[in-house]
């Protein structure tokens, strides 16, 4: 799915509408922290998952 200026204009303008222009940077502000928290969630999984255990097997 591609999208071309003319869709990210009319998307940008219903958000406009739907938010108003005050509560905008509120909200782009929330989007890049929730962004940030899952990028280092990840990170943390991934990196939990690449370390061997050192517990071994239990019996």
């Amino acid at each position: 799915m591609n999208l071309g200026p003319t869709e990210l204009i009319i998307i940008l303008v219903i958000v406009l509408v739907l938010f108003g222009g005050a509560k905008l940077p509120k909200l782009a502000k929330s989007l890049g922290e929730a962004q940030r928290e899952f990028k280092k969630g990840a990170e943390e999984s991934e990196s939990a998952s690449d370390t061997p255990s050192d517990a071994g097997p239990v019996s």
